[in-house]
């Protein structure tokens, strides 16, 4: 479902660069805000997989910001 939305969001034609990346950077918050201390292990792996697919399609779109972003993740 994820990467439907993302790609809906890359393949936007009246969007900017940059309105784009801070649509999927909301999706991405979003994500983090529904997790909870009650949430399981298996929907914080989940959650990190769909951060790691938005970062991916940000850096399509600008190679600095996604790389950056997906360095950070990873530490």
């Amino acid at each position: 479902m994820i990467n439907y939305i993302i790609e809906k969001i890359l393949n936007y034609k009246t969007y900017s660069i940059r309105k784009k990346i801070d649509s999927l950077l909301e999706i991405d918050s979003n994500i983090y805000c529904n997790l909870g201390i009650d949430s399981t292990k298996s929907e914080k792996i989940e959650a990190k997989k769909q951060s790691k697919a938005i970062y991916r399609a940000i850096r399509k779109l600008d190679k600095n910001t996604g790389d950056r972003f997906l360095y950070y993740m990873d530490k």
